[in-house]
C-alpha cells in the first residue's frame, strides 16, 4: 500500500530520499528537490510513521508532501516494531534520534509529527522528552491518535480503518488498545498513555482527524486534555472521511490537510519570513518522480 501511496505522492511532490542512520537508528532523509532556502536550513522535522506499531505504512507517504511543501528536511524514523519490540522500544529509538538532532539544531527549530500509531508515538515521545528534562521541540503534529492506550475511544465502536464497523455499540471489557505494543507495561503508564501525565508546557500542537475516523474520539479527548493543561492546541476535523485519509494524495482534502500541516510548522518554527499564508505554498503537479539517493 505504501508503495502505491508514496508513488502518487512523488508524482505531486518531488523530493530526494536517502537512507541513513541517526544515533544508530535507521531513518529516511526526505528533502525537497530544489535547494532548501537559507532561512530553513537550521530547522528539521521528525516524522514518526503509522502502521499500527507492527509495520511501516507511512515513512514515505507522511514525509514526502511535508518535505516538499515546507521546503524543509524531514527525518523519517524507522523505529523498532511490535510484537518483537513492544513499548518502549519505538519511543526509545525516536528519543535517541531527537537527542542526536539536538547536537545540530536548536530544540525550537525541531518539530515532531506522526499519524495513527505515529501520532501516538509523537505524544509519547514528547512526554518522554519532558520527563527527561530535555528542551521541548518547537511544535508537534498529532494526527488521528490516542493518548490513552488503556482503553479504546467510543468512535471505534462505529468505525473501522476503512469506514463503518460491523458493530455499533461499545465493546465491554475490551482491554488495552494495541496489546502487542503495550506488552507488559501498565496501560496507564504516563509515557505509554500520556493522558495520565502532566501535559502542561507542551509545544504548539496541531491535531487532525475526520468524522468517520475510528480514532476521532481519542484525538478529540487528547486535544481537550491539552486545552485543560493550558497548551496551544489546534484541532481540525474533516467531514465524511476515514482514518488517515491523507494517505490518498489525490484527494482535495488530502492536499488541504498537507497544506495545513505545512503551514502550521512554517508558523511555529522560527524563521525570518514567519507569517506565511497557506496560498503561498504551491503544489507542483507537473513534475513527476522522486530522486532516490544511495
Amino acid at each position: 500500500m505504501q508503495a502505491h501511496d508514496s508513488a502518487q505522492n512523488c508524482s505531486m511532490y518531488p523530493v530526494n530520499i536517502e537512507s541513513s542512520t541517526v544515533a544508530g537508528v535507521p531513518v529516511r532523509i526526505v528533502t525537497p528537490v530544489d535547494p532548501i532556502p537559507a532561512d530553513k536550513t537550521d530547522r528539521v522535522l521528525i516524522c514518526l510513521h503509522g502502521g499500527g506499531y507492527i509495520t511501516d505504512s507511512g515513512s514515505l507517504t507522511e514525509s514526502i508532501p511535508i518535505a516538499h511543501l515546507t521546503r524543509t528536511k524531514v527525518v523519517s524514523v524507522l523505529y523498532r516494531l511490535a510484537p518483537e519490540y513492544p513499548f518502549p522500544a519505538g519511543v526509545d529509538d525516536s528519543v535517541a534520534v531527537y537527542k542526536e538532532l539536538l547536537r545540530t539544531y536548536k530544540s525550537q527549530h525541531i518539530a515532531i509529527y506522526g499519524a495513527s500509531a505515529g501520532g501516538v508515538l509523537t505524544i509519547e515521545v514528547a512526554a518522554k522528552i519532558k520527563h527527561l528534562g530535555l528542551p521541548m521541540p518547537g511544535a508537534l503534529g498529532i494526527f488521528t491518535a490516542s493518548g490513552d492506550l488503556s482503553k479504546e475511544g467510543d468512535s471505534t465502536s462505529i468505525f473501522s480503518v476503512v469506514g463503518l464497523a460491523t458493530h455499533t455499540t461499545p465493546r465491554k471489557n475490551a482491554g488495552p488498545s494495541s496489546p502487542s505494543y503495550v506488552g507488559s507495561t501498565d496501560p496507564k503508564d504516563p509515557i505509554l498513555s500520556p493522558l495520565y501525565s502532566d501535559l502542561r508546557g507542551m509545544p504548539p500542537t496541531l491535531f487532525l482527524t475526520s468524522i468517520r475516523d475510528m480514532m476521532l474520539s481519542d484525538t478529540t479527548i487528547l486535544h481537550r486534555a491539552f486545552l485543560r493543561a493550558g497548551d496551544d492546541a489546534e484541532l481540525v476535523v474533516f467531514e465524511a472521511l476515514t482514518h488517515g485519509f491523507w494517505y490518498e494524495a489525490g484527494l482535495p482534502e488530502s492536499q488541504e490537510a498537507d497544506r495545513l500541516i505545512a503551514h502550521f510548522f512554517d508558523v511555529h518554527l522560527p524563521h525570518p519570513n514567519r507569517h506565511v499564508h497557506p496560498t503561498h505554498i504551491e503544489l507542483r503537479h507537473n513534475v513527476v518522480g522522486c530522486s532516490l539517493l544511495a
